[in-house]
């Protein structure tokens, strides 16, 4: 009998603390996302879906979706460059690019001048459209998502190396 209460109050134990660390998953926006995150927007450094991946899962719990090319994660109370970010895309293995995105309630314009301000990093208008694609020199884009701006960084996946190479 003594056996069985100890292990069901064990069990106990062990599920509230499987609920306390799923609850902290996603309970709070890391002090170091907008350096993390921020940066591999601005194509910053090198860009690995894996690395994006595994950080949106540990600071922000499972994607809501895949789609697109891309896993979708919802980052609420998450803020760059002054403006929230609503939502993080990171790119799945079925797309031909490895690439990190957020939405951000911003029009391209406001984001763009905002991470001037903030970053010193400055966007060319790579087209005449209505609603212009921005590109930094390392290849950072804004665009518009609907009446949001769309920031992302998008690189080639590197090539396996060749059989004789291995």
């Amino acid at each position: 009998m003594a056996a069985e209460a100890v292990v069901r109050a064990l069990a106990s134990l062990a599920f509230a603390g499987a609920l306390l660390a799923a609850g902290t998953a996603a309970a709070a926006v890391p002090s170091h996302f907008g350096t993390v995150l921020g940066n591999g927007l601005l194509c910053r450094d090198e860009t690995s879906n894996r690395y994006y991946f595994d950080y949106m899962v540990r600071f922000f719990g499972q994607p809501y979706k895949r789609e697109g090319g891309a896993y979708w994660f919802r980052t609420p109370e998450a803020t760059l460059w002054g403006f929230p970010v609503r939502e993080v895309m990171v790119s799945d293995e079925s797309w031909p690019y490895s690439f990190v995105g957020a939405l951000a309630d911003a029009t391209p314009e406001k984001l763009e001048a905002a991470i001037a301000a903030q970053d010193g990093v400055r966007y060319a208008k790579i087209d005449r459209s209505r609603y212009p694609v921005r590109e930094t020199r390392t290849g950072g884009r804004i665009v518009y998502a609907n009446r949001q701006a769309k920031i992302y960084c998008a690189k080639f996946k590197p090539l396996p190396l060749p059989p004789a190479l291995r």
